[in-house]
């Protein structure tokens, strides 16, 4: 593999990531440890008791608790991907025929496909629990389980005018994802927009949205901006310095696990989210190389990260109604469900939850979230106009 001893930065007219590059390797490695992360905390946080909240715990639990410590980080990674990914292809697209129209058709059957089953489990789940009423309709925002709560969390206003579904707590970063994904095409017409009028209205839409929502949320899509814009970055340089970048970066995140703001996203954390997001994302760049096909252990990193990063979204979306589910059966069985630190039994308990949860989160997959490419293209033949084909390609 080639590379240059002297660094250097250039801007791409067009993103370089294909599926034998190392660049594509590590976003979806980073998809599935993200989501695997998320899911590991929340279980720990539910079945363990607080790291804080104990005078002398276990090392073995000190370290379970670093290691399963870094949800916040591992969000940022998600909004930097996802700008990546949606940002940098929408940016390719612009000015294509229907252009929006299909982009609005990917992120509405990308977020609904997963969400509208995982909410009607949910309610399944909370009858069982005793939580719900059969044959009972609530419209109250703030009942958690409400017809109002189970569309308005469709449409990403979980935390902005209502409670999250059914106290699926994760849906919060999913609320940013809605709104980012409405703010980036009316910040491409702002800029590219044909006539004056549209510009005007996406500009006035842009600053309805920013009053609109919570200053965090708001402020975040600067987070996720960052990632479209890297999507057209390319970072050249040796083997040494992309070691000494990877290394820095994992410093700088530890750093900010053990001293920083690991709670809620909000103006407080915003600088040290900066600051890791640009680490992370030049060694992202400079990762543009293809990968070594002949090579065993890659082949089989690239499976396993392919494997769990198409389920991420599920992982993440229905962990914690699993993670709830969990917990009544505990009640149900033994009385409760809490774990000890000190119990190597209760370790293995809780590593057996976490594998369970992502065996039923993958059967959900299967079930949903694999079907999305045929319902994409299924609402496309409905809503879009065919495009004709050029004369040359007729036979």
């Amino acid at each position: 593999m080639a590379s240059t001893a002297t660094p250097g930065i250039r801007l791409l007219t067009e993103p370089e990531l294909g599926e034998d590059s190392c660049q594509s390797l590590l976003i979806s490695l980073l998809r599935g440890l993200a989501a695997l992360q998320v899911a590991a905390a929340h279980l720990r946080a539910e079945f363990f008791p607080g790291l804080r909240s104990m005078a002398d715990p276990p090392l073995v639990y000190q370290g379970l608790a670093f290691a399963t410590g870094f949800a916040h980080q591992a969000v940022v990674v998600f909004f930097l991907i996802s700008g990546w990914l949606v940002g940098g292809s929408l940016l390719g697209k612009m000015g294509r025929p229907q252009a929006l129209q299909a982009y609005a058709i990917d992120r509405v059957s990308r977020l609904w496909t997963v969400l509208v089953p995982t909410f009607s489990l949910m309610l399944l789940f909370g009858v069982f629990a005793g939580e719900l009423i059969p044959n009972t309709i609530h419209y109250s925002p703030s009942n958690s389980y409400s017809l109002l709560s189970f569309a308005g969390n469709l449409f990403g206003l979980q935390t902005v005018t209502m409670v999250q579904f059914g106290g699926n707590y994760p849906l919060w970063s999913l609320a940013n994802e809605t709104w980012y994904y409405l703010m980036f095409p009316l910040m491409l017409v702002l800029m590219t927009g044909p006539t004056q009028s549209r510009r005007a209205i996406a500009m006035l839409s842009l600053v309805a949205i920013a009053l609109f929502l919570p200053y965090a949320m708001t402020l975040y899509f600067l987070i996720w901006l960052l990632g479209a814009l890297f999507s057209r970055v390319r970072v050249d340089c040796s083997n040494a310095v992309r070691w000494l970048m990877l290394a820095v970066f994992g410093a700088v995140a530890v750093y900010f696990r053990l001293t920083g703001y690991n709670d809620d996203m909000t103006g407080a954390s915003f600088v040290q989210d900066l600051v890791y997001s640009i680490l992370f994302l030049m060694f992202l760049c400079s990762m543009h190389m293809k990968a070594d096909p002949a090579s065993r252990p890659l082949a089989r990193l690239r499976a396993g990260a392919k494997f769990f990063a198409e389920f991420s979204f599920t992982l993440y979306v229905f962990h914690v109604p699993l993670i709830k589910l969990m917990q009544h059966v505990g009640l149900k069985v033994s009385g409760g469900y809490r774990l000890s630190p000190s119990s190597w039994i209760d370790y293995g308990i809780y590593f057996s939850l976490l594998a369970a949860l992502l065996v039923l989160c993958y059967g959900s997959y299967l079930l949903f979230e694999s079907h999305t490419p045929k319902v994409r293209r299924r609402l496309k033949e409905l809503l879009l106009s065919p495009q004709p084909v050029p004369a040359a390609t007729i036979r």
